[in-house]
Protein backbone atom coordinates (compact mmCIF):
# COMPACT_ATOMS: atom_id res chain seq x y z
CA UNK A 1 0.00 0.00 0.00
CA UNK A 2 1.46 2.92 -0.87
CA UNK A 3 0.28 6.50 0.20
CA UNK A 4 0.48 9.89 -1.56
CA UNK A 5 0.77 12.86 0.60
CA UNK A 6 -1.39 16.08 -1.73
CA UNK A 7 -1.49 18.40 0.74
CA UNK A 8 0.61 19.29 3.65
CA UNK A 9 0.29 22.50 6.01
CA UNK A 10 3.19 23.20 8.25
CA UNK A 11 2.96 24.69 11.48
CA UNK A 12 5.41 25.81 13.88
CA UNK A 13 5.78 27.44 17.53
CA UNK A 14 8.16 29.49 18.82
CA UNK A 15 9.37 30.62 22.57
CA UNK A 16 12.09 31.63 24.98
CA UNK A 17 13.59 29.58 27.28
CA UNK A 18 14.13 31.73 30.12
CA UNK A 19 14.38 31.08 33.88
CA UNK A 20 11.02 32.78 34.64
CA UNK A 21 7.09 33.36 32.12
CA UNK A 22 6.92 36.86 32.72
CA UNK A 23 9.30 40.33 32.99
CA UNK A 24 9.89 41.10 36.15
CA UNK A 25 9.48 45.15 35.72
CA UNK A 26 6.18 44.90 32.72
CA UNK A 27 5.24 41.77 34.08
CA UNK A 28 4.31 40.62 30.35
CA UNK A 29 4.66 37.04 29.22
CA UNK A 30 7.86 36.04 27.27
CA UNK A 31 6.86 34.53 24.97
CA UNK A 32 5.00 37.77 23.91
CA UNK A 33 6.64 41.27 24.08
CA UNK A 34 6.91 44.77 25.94
CA UNK A 35 4.75 47.16 26.46
CA UNK A 36 6.87 48.79 23.60
CA UNK A 37 6.44 46.29 20.93
CA UNK A 38 3.83 45.44 18.58
CA UNK A 39 5.09 41.80 17.28
CA UNK A 40 7.02 39.09 19.28
CA UNK A 41 9.96 37.90 18.63
CA UNK A 42 13.38 39.24 17.45
CA UNK A 43 12.49 42.90 17.53
CA UNK A 44 11.78 42.51 21.23
CA UNK A 45 14.76 40.10 22.17
CA UNK A 46 15.41 38.62 26.10
CA UNK A 47 18.62 39.81 28.18
CA UNK A 48 19.98 38.42 31.12
CA UNK A 49 21.89 39.86 33.81
CA UNK A 50 24.88 37.90 35.89
CA UNK A 51 22.48 37.38 38.67
CA UNK A 52 20.44 35.24 36.14
CA UNK A 53 17.18 37.37 36.10
CA UNK A 54 16.19 37.86 32.27
CA UNK A 55 13.94 40.68 31.30
CA UNK A 56 12.76 42.23 28.08
CA UNK A 57 16.06 44.41 26.55
CA UNK A 58 13.85 47.75 26.33
CA UNK A 59 12.68 47.33 29.92
CA UNK A 60 16.20 46.89 31.18
CA UNK A 61 17.55 49.53 29.55
CA UNK A 62 14.28 51.68 30.76
CA UNK A 63 15.00 50.16 34.28
CA UNK A 64 18.30 51.34 34.19
CA UNK A 65 18.61 54.91 32.69
CA UNK A 66 15.72 55.62 35.16
CA UNK A 67 18.13 54.58 37.92
CA UNK A 68 20.37 58.13 39.33
CA UNK A 69 23.62 56.56 40.78
CA UNK A 70 24.00 53.06 40.76
CA UNK A 71 22.06 50.54 37.93
CA UNK A 72 20.61 47.66 40.21
CA UNK A 73 18.49 44.27 39.09
CA UNK A 74 15.13 45.21 40.19
CA UNK A 75 14.71 42.03 41.20
CA UNK A 76 17.62 40.83 43.60
CA UNK A 77 19.72 44.75 43.54
CA UNK A 78 23.02 43.71 42.77
CA UNK A 79 25.07 45.45 40.53
CA UNK A 80 23.13 45.09 36.81
CA UNK A 81 25.91 43.65 34.68
CA UNK A 82 24.68 42.31 31.16
CA UNK A 83 25.45 38.53 31.32
CA UNK A 84 27.64 37.52 27.91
Amino acid sequence: MKVKVKLWNGVASWLWVANDENCGICRMAFNGCCPDCKIPGDDCPLVWGQCSHCFHMHCILKWLNSQQVQQHCPMCRQEWKFKE
